[in-house]
């Protein structure tokens, strides 16, 4: 295996024998990187908000996961084909002597941001909220929409 990477068998070309131990400790530094990378990281909560995207002929449905979270503390903006979705979640103090054995909701200010694939009428958009659910409704512009076109025969 040595001879083939020295001389690039089967070809006979002769390489470097320090440019097989160059790529060796590259890959090395590269798996030493990734075993302590998540040492020293903070753990994250993930996205916040989970939201799912979805469209029909005249309209996308933005649905984002927004439990416990106030219509108050949200602000949603729309600019062309982009949303922003931004707020803080609250999360009331537990106590000074209170001992974590798991922390996964993190409270504090987040913000999503989603392009769509088309422009919207921002004039129309609508967004309610319900059972933890905010539901954003964005009709598309007239040139976003799809056009029928008939052919004329002669």
């Amino acid at each position: 295996m040595i001879i083939r990477k020295i001389t690039g068998w089967p070809t006979w070309e002769l390489r470097s024998p320090f440019e097989e131990l160059e790529r060796m400790r590259s890959q090395m530094n590269r798996f030493a990187e990734e075993l302590t990378e998540g040492l020293y990281r903070e753990p994250t909560a993930g996205v916040f908000p989970l939201l799912n995207v979805t469209e029909d002929k005249d309209k996308f449905y933005v649905r984002a996961e927004l439990p416990g979270i106030k219509a108050n503390d949200l602000d949603i903006s729309v600019t062309g084909n982009t949303l922003s979705i931004s707020g803080e979640r609250k999360i009331s103090a537990e106590g000074e002597k209170t001992r974590y054995h798991r922390k996964e909701r993190d409270a504090g200010e987040f913000s999503r941001m989603i392009s769509l694939p088309a422009q919207v009428d921002t004039a129309q958009v609508e967004a309610h909220c319900a059972d933890g659910i905010l539901t954003v409704v964005l009709p598309k512009s007239e040139t976003a929409k799809p056009k029928q076109i008939t052919v004329k025969t002669s």
